[in-house]
């Protein structure tokens, strides 16, 4: 699983922002599963940033999220990430090793992807990690 927030970062935020994407980046990288993260800019449009992470599998990242260090840094930068989607299932990589392989998730067998999206949750995105169904925090 592939999950990237961009975020819109003003010059005079810059410091402080990447300060905070950085810990949150470390926090998320400790967790089981964590696979991969990258902090990365825009060389086109420096004011666009995108913190980058690969999982395992979903019930990784969705671990990741419930960490007590995970709530207390990178949830609160993920708040200030732009409003779209931002979690991917891998349909195609390429490895140095490896090379290219077809990956064979849920979304690349399922053209409706009903079946992919978690059961509890018809749409997620940015700040609707930890939430039930019926609204409450989880």
């Amino acid at each position: 699983m592939l999950v990237v927030t961009r975020y819109r970062v003003t010059p005079d935020d810059v410091d402080g922002f990447r300060a905070d994407a950085v810990a949150a980046l470390r926090a998320l990288a400790a967790r089981p599963g964590c696979t991969g993260a990258t902090l990365g800019r825009a060389i086109d449009d420096p004011q666009l940033w995108t913190l980058t992470t690969s999982w395992e599998s979903v019930g990784a990242y969705r671990r990741a999220l419930s960490a007590f260090e995970v709530k207390l840094v990178a949830v609160p930068l993920m708040y200030r990430a732009l409003d779209e989607p931002s979690a991917f299932e891998p349909l195609v990589t390429w490895t140095p090793h490896g090379g290219l392989g077809e990956q064979r998730g849920a979304l690349a067998t399922d053209p409706d992807h009903a079946r992919a999206r978690a059961l509890d949750r018809p749409r997620a995105g940015p700040g609707d990690a930890g939430v039930t169904p019926d609204g409450r925090a989880g």
